[in-house]
């Protein structure tokens, strides 16, 4: 390059920015800033309420403590009728787990039990943040899914009602949900008590989900009471089994059993079947739950005739000696023909009326007294009222207003037919004879008190029934409700049951309702077999039931023996139709 040539590039003229833009990049920096420290004083000054909630709730969380529920023991607070164990809950975090492969959700899904389809639909289903994905989790398989360390996988404590019992127990007392709420039995009804309250703690997590610090005061929980029924668990035991074989024997439909100590009022047993076990909730059906005892009602029959006699004795229309002729079996009454199943009884007094069972000899008795006068004492006896001893479902019968029974009515609600009972009902009006003349109210839970009891029939009325039931349970009666060593006292019942409106005569429920011993009564046992095939009687079909827990239960009471152990019990042919 030549000197010249130099000279010439170096006098060229410099170009420069003009000033307005020079000052419109510097408005634009300035305003930039200005934004900035804006935002900033918002930030820091006009919304941190608002971002500090935002950021509690997401990183402080109050968790719920919860309380133990409260355990259900026997009588003897020896037997655990009901408790609770630990176990877990498996859940997932959905924008955590996203990192997950297959493969980890596949590992997880194995060991719950569960396809990789339903894995992720209950990831899907969930929300941002939260995903069940089962409860009620064993606590080792929980661990082997911590063990995975599958990202957003996480475990959270819960508990689980056991019943240590199973299906002895199980409609009395009953089960929870999930969430450990009473949703049927003795859970239910005392659900509050057994539940107790949950405590809180605030506590400052990580985004992990990791517990950091406590943020504020923990409230501990109020653990659940504990609940202490009056059942004896060797007794109900007893009861179901018995229960069980007659079951088997006559291939019913369904069954019954009530044992009341006659004392305290307090239920010892109380049995239904068909029913359930807690463990394998998949197989519960409604019908199964069923407290059949307490909720069912059914026209007794037979066992209703003592109550009748009672009352006729303890308003003196008639003596222990006053005579009536049943005839050969059939009596016509208000264009009804009345039958007896045994046949010509001929002339018979209250004691044989019940013993031989004679509808015949109550349809006199009724005509004798008024039907104000037997609505009054069947009233009297629980009959239309629900029983109170605090259990869900327990139904009042029914006993319609006495104006408005006719004649042949009243006659046939003397012998059990025209009104509806339970078998509860049933057996707590049959302690008016096994007591002196005054009904014991019944209770499933553990009495500290003594019971509250009415009188309903004179004390000598209440011991000449009770003679006249023994007679009913002996050699001329129930042949097979008599127990080896001991004196019982009981009425057998058979009775057409109702379809479509209509007594149905292939349809039928036996009982037998009773007491022992009869020197110094214990306890109150009320047996009900529904729609038995084959034999029906309630004498030939019930009343070994009747027996059986009578023998087992004085056993476990340790009541002597009031008559010789090695007294036989005498059969006879016609012992099916009592």
């Amino acid at each position: 390059m030549s000197a010249r040539d130099h000279k010439v590039r170096k006098q060229q003229p410099v170009t420069s920015v003009p000033l307005w833009r020079a000052r419109f990049v510097l408005v634009c920096i300035l305003c930039a800033f200005g934004v900035l420290i804006a935002r900033a004083l918002q930030l820091q000054g006009l919304n941190t309420e608002f971002l500090q909630a935002q950021g509690e709730k997401r990183y402080h969380q109050e968790l719920s403590l919860p309380a133990i529920r409260g355990k259900i023991f026997d009588r003897s607070g020896k037997v655990v009728l009901a408790s609770t164990v630990l176990v877990k809950a498996v859940w997932a975090n959905p924008q955590d787990s996203a990192k997950a492969t297959d493969e980890q959700l596949t590992q997880v899904g194995a060991i719950l039990n569960l396809p990789l389809a339903e894995v992720k639909r209950l990831i899907a289903k969930g929300g941002r943040e939260f995903a069940y994905l089962k409860r009620q989790v064993e606590m080792d398989e929980a661990e082997q899914v911590l063990a995975l360390k599958v990202p957003g996988i996480h475990t959270r404590d819960e508990v689980r009602r056991v019943y240590p019992e199973g299906e002895t127990v199980s409609q009395i007392v009953g089960i929870t949900d999930i969430d450990g709420e009473g949703t049927e039995g003795v859970e239910l009804t005392f659900n509050t008590e057994l539940a107790g309250q949950a405590g809180s703690r605030k506590v400052l997590r990580d985004r992990l989900g990791r517990v950091l610090e406590d943020v504020a005061e923990v409230i501990p929980p109020v653990h659940g009471q504990d609940l202490y029924l009056s059942l004896d668990a060797g007794m109900q035991y007893d009861t179901y089994m018995a229960l069980e074989k007659a079951m088997q024997e006559t291939n019913a439909n369904a069954a019954s059993a009530v044992v009341a100590d006659v004392q305290t009022g307090e239920i010892l047993a109380l049995v239904n079947l068909p029913t359930f076990n807690p463990a394998q909730r998949h197989t519960i059906r409604p019908e199964f739950t069923r407290n059949r005892a307490l909720t069912d009602t059914f026209e007794p029959g037979s066992i209703m005739k003592p109550f009748t006699v009672a009352l006729a004795l303890d308003i003196k229309r008639i003596g222990l000696n006053t005579k009536f002729n049943t005839g050969n079996g059939q009596y016509r009454y208000q264009g009804h023909t009345i039958t007896d199943v045994s046949r010509n009884n001929g002339v018979l007094d209250a004691a044989g009326i019940l013993r031989r069972s004679s509808n015949i000899g109550m349809t006199m008795i009724s005509e004798i007294l008024t039907s104000e006068e037997m609505w009054q004492r069947f009233t009297m006896l629980g009959f239309g009222r629900a029983p109170q001893i605090g259990f869900p479902g327990a139904v009042a019968g029914r006993l319609r207003p006495w104006d408005r029974w006719r004649p042949i009515e009243r006659a046939t609600m003397a012998y059990g037919y025209g009104l509806s009972v339970s078998l509860m009902q049933m057996a707590q009006a049959y302690t008016t004879f096994a007591r002196n003349g005054d009904m014991v109210s019944l209770s499933l839970i553990k009495r500290e008190t003594q019971p509250t009891t009415i009188q309903v029939f004179r004390p000598e009325v209440a011991v000449a029934v009770r003679h006249m039931l023994e007679a009913a349970a002996g050699p001329d009666g129930a042949r097979l409700a008599q127990v080896q060593g001991y004196r019982v006292a009981g009425k057998s019942g058979t009775a057409r049951k109702i379809v479509d409106g209509k007594y149905s005569k292939s349809l039928y429920r036996g009982s037998f309702v009773g007491f022992a011993p009869v020197s110094n009564p214990r306890i109150v046992v009320a047996v009900s077999i529904d729609e038995p095939k084959g034999h029906y009687f309630g004498g030939r079909i019930a009343a070994p039931v009747f027996a059986d827990i009578v023998a087992n239960s004085l056993r476990r009471l340790e009541i002597e023996p009031d008559e010789p152990v090695d007294a036989l019990v005498a059969l006879g042919a016609d012992q099916e139709k009592r």
